[in-house]
């Protein structure tokens, strides 16, 4: 008898880096920050007049505490989100983030006081932490490095599409049914699908930064990625010129993101605009933002990032300059247009500058640290914001912070380096 002929073991192939080749996972992440959007959309147009027409908060420093909780967690969460996705993998820290706000639509539902709402956005900060910083590294694994500003701008465009959604739909769910419970439900929805979706059909991606690891160039002479968490963290924030940039750019951007969260709807009711009306002004802002991040990631691909930036800062500093000096829905829907414009050429741009000069072994724990000084931008915004409205009135804390949006821009354009877009 012939032995039996022994089969050559083929070891599995491993994981191919490019938007293409990872294309139904892609479009599933792109789905679940949707979702992420969505559960952050439900408060853009309620929550401000929930704080003044049912629980009578009539300083703005007040009514904005749930912006600082909001600001705080997230920036915090950004941080450590990157550490546990690199130690843990990207899918359990998604996981996490879904079931931490499980409980937001239910305490903005059933808070008796303004303590509730405070935790709800602690929570909501926590988990949004996770779940955005999350599906945007996981965006980075997958596509590598040539195609990275067109999937932070669908990532950024899917995210902020949903914001703009959920505050439209909320703001006419507002106006039919009151402002509690009715609104809130659509937030729970939106994390039982997340949530769903998640366990059910998104994979780990890890181990596609590996693969990029192998041959990209670190600018930083650090392929092994042996950097301490206290060497990202230092890189992201001060050493690196256009990393730094970048950080505090984001901090800006976000600044003035929640000034619009908070302050516009108040400022827009007070000038005698109806709840649909507000809801529109609200939703049309981040649509822009999201729709146009569609384009302007790509072209932060083709024409570079510091640019895009400069411009985008500079175009949101004239919009907040137009709601300042506007007393009427038509310029105030024009400032809200322009603002989310200038939102939309740097948001994406901000991730995919990041992406590009961070190595991929430490890339995940210096975008958590980017997120930490851009999301603490709602916690500086809700403090200054509030103070300068209180003692100055509204539209001169819009001009302050119109003004600090255009020198964050100038900033940029003599501190950061020019051809950092290259693909490695």
């Amino acid at each position: 008898m012939t032995e039996p002929r022994q089969l050559k073991h083929v070891p599995e192939p491993g994981p191919v880096l490019g938007l293409r080749r990872n294309l139904a996972q892609f479009i599933l992440l792109v789905a679940v920050n949707a979702l992420v959007g969505g559960t952050l959309g439900q408060e853009r147009t309620v929550l401000p007049l929930l704080a003044s027409d049912v629980f009578h908060l009539d300083r703005y420093s007040s009514a904005l505490t749930y912006i600082l909780a909001f600001g705080l967690s997230k920036a915090a969460t950004n941080y450590f989100a990157g550490t546990l996705s690199d130690r843990f993998g990207r899918k359990p820290v998604l996981l996490l983030g879904w079931l931490v706000a499980i409980p937001v639509p239910l305490l903005l539902i059933f808070g008796q006081a303004w303590a509730w709402i405070v935790m709800a956005n602690v929570l909501l900060g926590i988990s949004q932490g996770l779940n955005w910083s999350t599906t945007v590294v996981m965006k980075m694994d997958l596509v590598g490095p040539s195609r990275r500003g067109l999937a932070m701008g669908l990532n950024e465009a899917a995210g902020y599409l949903g914001v703009a959604v959920a505050a439209l739909a909320t703001g006419y769910l507002a106006s039919a049914y009151g402002l509690r419970p009715v609104p809130f439900l659509l937030g729970a929805v939106c994390i039982a699908l997340g949530l769903g979706l998640s366990v059910a059909t998104v994979r780990e991606t890890r181990e596609h930064s590996l693969v990029e690891a192998r041959d990209h160039v670190d600018a930083h002479q650090q392929a092994s990625g042996g950097l301490t968490n206290r060497q990202v963290f230092t890189l992201t924030s001060f050493r690196d010129r256009s990393l730094s940039a970048v950080s505090q750019a984001g901090m800006v951007n976000n600044l003035n993101d929640g000034l619009a969260w908070g302050l516009f709807p108040i400022l827009f009711a007070g000038a005698g605009l109806s709840l649909g009306q507000i809801g529109i002004l609200a939703a049309a802002y981040p649509a822009v933002w999201g729709a146009g991040q569609l384009a302007t990631g790509a072209a932060s691909d083709r024409w570079g990032r510091k640019w895009l930036i400069v411009a985008g800062m500079l175009i949101q500093a004239v919009g907040l300059a137009i709601v300042a000096a506007s007393h009427s829905f038509g310029p105030w829907m024009a400032a809200v247009l322009l603002l989310g414009l200038g939102t939309a050429m740097v948001y994406p741009t901000f991730l995919a500058a990041i992406g590009d000069v961070a190595h991929p072994a430490w890339r995940a724990r210096s975008v958590g640290v980017y997120r930490l000084w851009r999301d603490g931008g709602f916690a500086v915004g809700a403090l200054l914001s509030g103070v300068l409205a209180d003692q100055y009135g509204i539209p001169a804390a819009v001009s302050v912070v119109a003004a600090i949006t255009a020198a964050s821009g100038l900033l940029v354009a003599f501190r950061m380096r020019g051809n950092d877009h290259t693909p490695r």
